[in-house]
């Protein structure tokens, strides 16, 4: 089959390379806009407490204003406020409605703090129903320039902070983390395959293909998006550059290291190019097929969030491979030889590498190899019985310095924490009686006695008056782990324990909905986790025809992915002082470590195998197929690890996260695992490890190869 996909390739270049351009043009020109979302809220289910809440609310009180923004007023000398800057408050807030912004619905002055610190004016806006409207956070850059002047002549100064400030903030953060991780990653594929190959023409040629094929996937998922009613959050396309650039390269990688290979060998170009996609063909597509398989199983999330990012980034590998099984040989078999220019190192075969030394060292001693690469991995795993999860995903990740964090932060001075995002509680009757007042004030200083809650403003009632809101403020920040263990076992429980016969009360609001979130991710770890490990097995067992390898091959990333999750967990909370890592950030690693450390899993066993069926022992198969197989790995390994690195330039906690988990994620694979771990242990088990294929048994006339078995060609990488 992929015989002849080669041949077919390399008779007519010109014809698929015009394929591309055309599909990808008409792609990028008719797709819509690529949007994303950061609104947690949109994506759980209807059954949650939180989005139950949310919709009695639109029912019962569709005019109750929304808190979109709060202005923080204090003195710039930091003493105590007087009453005529209180006057002075009053007075802006008067002039800044007055202004008739859009999305401003009111600018209302509220009370000095009981320290005389700090003083508010709330801002109302409407509820957000559509995630892509910036409505809000233009109107916030708006009060910000009209609030400058207004300061002007008093003795104060102020800040805008809360949710629409907040994502305004995030909105300008992303977009220079966006043009930081492109030119970053760009730049590091750039260098690392000039030093691997000493060639510009390599170095551009991922570069330039994938610069082609990512708009094009962009596209292909905007269009999903819009089709099948998908969002994606707010990091979606930071994550999509990085995979398209990352694994496209790698796939390019694995395709010239066996073209050099069939040169080496003495085949012409144009034979060494249909060599090349018959020998790699399976290998990238059942490594591709475990990346998708994985990314696809996150469609069995109940977070929107997780559910749309899987066929995102599901749909990139797909396109990514594709192109590496055509697009990509089609551009090097025109080019022949010139790809390495004006290196001459691809015609000859080095010798002594470390790999070379490496893989007779485990021939030697699998078992210390296995047993101290296993005891590194475990020794990190270590790391992730610490592990929180951190729901901020906004406040979180901005700069400390940020407009929002810095009126925040004063904020707190004066008021408690959870005063920009309030915590609602709807108590709603259940027979279409109203709820009597006296009712209705006897629940609302049972919810003020809660321990965590800090004020409970007086209830509103619906025009019916069969439902009363009440307007709860947390002590803590409402993202804060101890403000969501205050809604979840004392805000929840006694609310509902405590609401008068014959109604029944609703949490919502913003904490509540992290409450939810989380209560969702936990069930998504009993389900994606499992189903997407259940998968990456059968796809190991058909390639490898064992039903033993793939139970120690993910027992090697399963591994890995502790050991990543223990050393994020370490590094950021424990040494970086962070609350907590992103909630949804153990998914993701899980999935990328498993995935694409199955891929290079694939590569070496694949080799293993290989060198098997030259007629080698499992000790001498395992250490040559490290040798051989070794540079690749590492090559793909570094350039992938360095192109994730490249999110923790973003200057965003949660990016910075993701990029490090996923970098060390991969280095771990790729030096760890499929390096040190998966080989040892294939020798240590022997020809037991293909049971029942015996795929490992000699061959008649041998493995078949073209030229010398090596995949890397002993290529030494820096």
């Amino acid at each position: 089959m992929f015989s002849g996909l080669g041949r077919f390739v390399v008779r007519r270049p010109w014809w698929i390379i015009l394929a591309w351009v055309v599909v990808a043009g008409a792609v990028i020109s008719l797709a819509p806009k690529l949007t994303s979302s950061s609104d947690e809220a949109s994506f759980l289910p209807d059954h949650y407490e939180s989005i139950r809440a949310a919709d009695l609310q639109e029912k019962e009180f569709p005019k109750q204003q929304n808190i979109g923004a709060i202005i923080v007023f204090q003195r710039s000398d930091g003493k105590e406020l007087t009453a005529a800057d209180s006057a002075d408050v009053v007075r802006i807030s008067k002039d800044l409605q007055a202004q008739k912004i859009d999305d401003v619905q009111a600018v209302v002055p509220g009370e000095v703090s009981p320290n005389r610190l700090v003083q508010t004016s709330v801002v109302a806006m409407p509820k957000i129903t559509n995630p892509e409207d910036t409505a809000q956070q233009d109107a916030v850059k708006q009060l910000r320039t009209d609030l400058k002047p207004e300061l002007k002549g008093t003795d104060l100064t102020a800040g805008i902070t809360g949710s629409a400030a907040q994502a305004l903030d995030e909105s300008d953060a992303s977009k220079k983390a966006g043009i930081l991780v492109g030119v970053g990653t760009i730049v590091i594929i750039i260098v690392l395959l000039l030093v691997i190959f000493r060639s510009p023409i390599i170095a551009l040629l991922p570069v330039v293909l994938i610069g082609l094929i990512s708009p094009m996937a962009t596209g292909l998922i905007a269009s999903a998006n819009k089709a099948f009613d998908m969002k994606a959050d707010s990091s979606i396309q930071e994550l999509l550059t990085v995979v398209l650039f990352g694994v496209g390269t790698d796939y390019i990688l694995f395709l010239l290291f066996r073209y050099r290979e069939a040169l080496r060998a003495g085949e012409d170009p144009k034979g060494a190019m249909v060599h090349a996609v018959e020998r790699v063909g399976e290998a990238i597509t059942s490594a591709a097929g475990a990346v998708i398989v994985a990314f696809a199983a996150l469609t069995l999330s109940s977070l929107g969030m997780l559910r749309s990012m899987g066929p995102a980034l599901a749909i990139a590998v797909f396109v990514t491979l594709l192109a590496g099984l055509t697009l990509v040989p089609a551009v090097v078999s025109l080019l022949g030889t010139k790809v390495f220019w004006p290196s001459k190192s691809w015609q000859r075969e080095p010798h002594g590498t470390g790999f070379a030394k490496l893989g007779g060292a485990i021939a030697r001693r699998p078992a210390v190899w296995a047993v101290v690469s296993a005891l590194f991995m475990g020794a990190l795993a270590l790391g992730a019985l610490g592990y929180k999860a951190n729901f901020d995903l906004a406040g979180s990740s901005l700069p400390k310095d940020k407009e929002s964090m810095v009126a925040l932060k004063n904020l707190q001075k004066g008021f408690p924490a959870g005063t920009t995002d309030p915590t609602f509680v709807y108590l709603a009757s259940t027979t279409d009686k109203p709820v009597g007042e006296a009712e209705a004030s006897a629940f609302r200083r049972q919810l003020a006695e809660i321990q965590g809650v800090g004020e409970v403003a007086p209830p509103r009632l619906s025009p019916d008056r069969t439902t009363a809101s009440y307007s709860v403020v947390l002590a803590d920040p409402p993202a804060s782990e101890k403000a969501l263990a205050t809604v979840k076992d004392e805000l929840r429980p006694t609310a509902h324990d405590d609401a008068p016969p014959g109604t029944q009360a609703l949490v919502g609001g913003t904490t509540a909905v992290y409450v939810d979130i989380n209560k969702a991710v936990d069930r998504d770890y009993s389900v994606v986790f499992p189903v997407a490990a259940l998968a990456i097995m059968v796809i190991l067992g058909l390639l490898l025809r064992s039903l033993v390898a793939p139970w120690y091959l993910m027992l090697s990333v399963a591994l890995g992915f502790g050991a990543t999750l223990g050393a994020t967990s370490l590094i950021f909370q424990q040494i970086g002082s962070q609350p907590g890592l992103m909630f949804m950030l153990p998914v993701i690693m899980y999935l990328f470590v498993v995935a694409l450390g199955t891929d290079y899993n694939i590569l070496m066993v694949s080799r293993l195998r290989e060198e098997a069926r030259e007629g080698r022992d499992p000790h001498d198969a395992a250490g040559t197929a490290v040798r051989h197989s070794g540079p690749t790995i590492g090559s793909a390994g570094v350039i992938l690890a360095g192109t994730f690195a490249t999110l923790m330039l973003a200057g965003n906690s949660t990016l910075s996260q993701m990029g490090f988990s996923l970098s060390f994620g991969i280095a771990i694979a790729a030096f760890v695992m499929a390096m040190i771990f998966t080989p040892a242990l294939t020798a240590l088990i022997g020809h037991a490890a293909w049971w029942p294929g015996h795929g490992d048994e000699k061959r008649n006339g041998g493995g078949g190869a073209a030229g010398p078995p090596s995949d890397g060609a002993d290529e030494r990488v820096p």
